[in-house]
């Protein structure tokens, strides 16, 4: 993967202080990373860039639309993302990631690119399980949630039915545990 350009930022010529960069992300920014699940994106991305004396400060927001399919019924919508990240980046002899916040970075560095964290954060702020919103409201026609329904498991009824049918030996055998 090469690194995306317009996401290198060269904070060496940058004064001390706040400095704001926009980002539209679309598609093709999650092809450089070979992540083909959404079907179409857009994000705006505004990335807050304080630089101190000693360390910089970044601060990410991410809001937008991503067209995935159901993980349900296979139907595409939009799922609507957003989401925020705080990034510290530190200077030391080595660069060093371990941890999920603070980067550090050699002395000698002179920018930093932002496409990796921009990327976790887009993918790590989308929902574990992606449901249609039609699911859920009930607008949605589609030929899987008539199969799906018609595969259900019956209903609470029948299997408190099916409860009272009990062998009476499993009725003795429930005394034991009760009878302590």
């Amino acid at each position: 993967m090469k690194p995306l350009k317009e996401f290198t930022i060269p904070y060496v010529g940058l004064k001390i202080g706040k400095h704001h960069f926009d980002y539209q992300i679309d598609k093709t920014f999650f092809e450089h990373f070979e992540y083909d699940d959404f079907n179409d994106v857009n994000i705006n991305t505004t990335l807050v860039f304080e630089k101190k004396t000693t360390l910089l400060e970044l601060h990410f927001d991410v809001s937008g639309f991503v067209n995935v399919n159901c993980d349900l019924t296979n139907e595409p919508y939009d799922q609507y993302v957003k989401g925020d990240f705080d990034l510290v980046v530190k200077f030391g002899e080595a660069y060093n990631d371990d941890f999920e916040d603070i980067v550090i970075l050699p002395h000698g560095e002179y920018e930093i690119n932002v496409a990796q964290y921009i990327y976790e954060l887009i993918i790590l702020s989308m929902p574990a399980k992606r449901i249609h919103p039609g699911i859920e409201d009930g607008t949605l026609d589609s030929e899987i949630l008539k199969k799906l329904e018609e595969l259900s498991p019956k209903g609470l009824e029948e299997r408190e039915e099916a409860s009272e049918d009990i062998d009476p030996r499993w009725n003795t055998l429930k005394k034991l545990l009760t009878d302590k």
